[in-house]
């Protein structure tokens, strides 16, 4: 299935450490060269799928499993990377391994983690925050679903970038504000429930704990080497993530229709791409003016949305530009749509 496409990752990172040296960065290669080479030989793949098949495509089991077993994966190649990673000499080829176990992170982990905390079931929701855990990102399962589908395209969300914001401005501007912004839900939620800030409850504290808890066992197991490397693969990973999220609303804003109140989210708050490698990559994240309106609806069903601005390449050549602020405003600038 097209939608498993990167389970090839995690064995070519294998494969990669059996032939080693420079060999190490064969995925980063394949993510960041390979990728956007076949985007832009592909043809683009619009998808309309009709009422009968979004029901089909939401209840068949298959579409799950994917993101169900990719989970252990993750959690091996971590187990394994950090073991390989505590008696490596730090270098080329250690850093190697940082970048190529961060990408799969940020690419597939978090991309999957992302489906799955936007399910209702408890079942799959533990199985996204065990993925963000093996990222450090743990809160992004509050911020995003709380935090950032309520208020995308307004100034009150950290994971809008800005008209004109290059992204080394967003980037510690949205790392260090979603954080903020997920101890606010996290609060706003306790005092639903008539509990203070500092109850035990807060989910915050858990993931805390999570981050502490994994640190520790790192380090006590396989020693601080790894842990170092523990924390930069999960670096690596939540970059790439704001990086996507850098791409995908940059410069886009909802009206204010009175002071502090914004028009719905519509099709033209989001980026979308129909480039095809990239969403088979990503599991159709970048059809993801769809996934605003409708967020409960599963990866397969979602669909190209023709009122969404579109970017001119798929995500993995959208956030190599972004990398480049003077070329991303000279290619982006001119397509966003002014209020």
């Amino acid at each position: 299935m097209s939608y498993a496409l990167g389970y090839l990752l995690p064995p070519l990172v294998w494969w990669s450490a059996q032939l080693g040296g420079g060999w190490f960065w064969l995925p980063v290669a394949a993510l960041y060269v390979g990728v956007p080479i076949v985007d832009a030989i592909a043809a683009p793949n619009p998808l309309h799928p009709g009422a009968a098949a979004v029901v089909d495509l939401e209840h068949n089991p298959l579409f799950r499993l994917i993101t169900w077993l990719w989970v252990p994966l993750h959690l091996f190649l971590v187990v394994w990377a950090v073991n390989l990673a505590a008696t490596m000499p730090i270098g080329l080829a250690w850093a190697g391994l940082v970048v190529s176990v961060g990408s799969t992170g940020g690419a597939i982990g978090i991309t999957f983690a992302h489906e799955l905390v936007h399910r209702s079931g408890r079942f799959e929701r533990v199985l996204g925050d065990v993925l963000l855990a093996l990222v450090s990102y743990p809160h992004f399962a509050t911020e995003h679903v709380h935090g950032h589908h309520r208020h995308v395209a307004t100034p009150k969300d950290p994971a809008t970038a800005r008209f004109g914001e290059g992204f080394y401005r967003f980037l510690p501007r949205t790392v260090f504000g979603s954080i903020a912004h997920a101890w606010t839900i996290a609060r706003e939620q306790q005092a639903r429930r008539g509990r203070g800030a500092w109850h035990p409850a807060n989910v915050m504290f858990r993931y805390g704990a999570t981050l502490a808890l994994t640190f520790a066992g790192v380090a006590w197991y396989w020693g601080t080497h790894a842990l170092l490397f523990f924390v930069l693969q999960g670096i690596v990973a939540f970059v790439l993530l704001e990086g996507i999220n850098y791409v995908e609303h940059y410069g886009l804003v909802r009206r204010e229709e009175a002071p502090g109140k914004y028009e719905r989210v519509a099709a033209c708050h989001s980026w979308d791409s129909c480039h095809r490698v990239s969403n088979w990559l990503l599991i159709n994240l970048a059809r993801h003016a769809d996934h605003h309106l409708i967020a409960s609806r599963r990866y397969p069903a979602l669909s190209s949305r023709d009122h969404a601005p579109q970017l001119p390449a798929g995500y993995a050549t959208m956030l190599l530009l972004a990398l480049v602020p003077p070329l991303w405003r000279k290619v982006m600038d001119r397509r966003v749509p002014r209020p």
